[in-house]
Formats: structure tokens, C-alpha cells, sequence
């Protein structure tokens, strides 16, 4: 059956030079697209919202954050706020 389902491949660049393809499918990135958003808009707000909810966890759910995780997190959370107009926590009913 998940031969059936159409895919669609995103390239990524890093300022380090790096490169990578992920292959997700695409009927899962129209589900999650809000309003008029393209595919690459899509799966940005994807991630950025991992990286935040994985930070959030790894310093208020983890063991022993030290001070550079902390700066760490408290800036995703800025990008987070400024991509998507509300907090981390506004958006997920999660606050500390």
C-alpha cells in the first residue's frame, strides 16, 4: 500500500556546505500546510517546530542542562515566535 503513496523529495543546504534529501509523502505535507503554503513553506514550519519541541524537551524534560543548551533553546524559541507570531508554549498549550 505505501507504494501507492506519491512522495516528494526536498533538498537541503547548510551554510557548512552540507547537503541532504528527506522524501516525505506529499499528501502528509498538505495535510499539515496551512492556508496557501508551498510545499517548502510546509515542511520549514515542520522544522522548526521539531527543533523547538525537541529543545523545550531536552532542557525542561532531560537531565542537566548546561548553559549554552539553555542560550540554545531560549533562541529557537525567539525564531519560533517570530516565524509563527505566537510562543512555543501558546502554540502547543505547553508553559512553563
Amino acid at each position: 500500500m505505501s507504494d501507492d503513496v506519491e512522495t516528494v523529495t526536498l533538498s537541503i543546504s547548510a551554510d557548512d556546505d552540507t547537503t541532504d534529501e528527506v522524501e516525505v509523502p506529499a499528501g502528509l505535507v498538505d495535510i499539515v500546510a496551512e492556508g496557501d503554503q508551498g510545499t517548502a513553506e510546509t515542511v520549514g514550519d515542520v522544522v522548526l517546530l521539531s527543533f523547538a519541541s525537541r529543545a523545550h524537551h531536552l532542557v525542561h524534560h532531560g537531565e542537566g542542562a548546561d548553559d549554552d543548551l539553555e542560550a540554545q533553546e531560549e533562541l529557537v524559541m525567539d525564531l519560533f515566535e517570530e516565524r509563527f507570531g505566537v510562543t512555543f508554549g501558546e502554540a502547543t498549550g505547553h508553559q512553563h
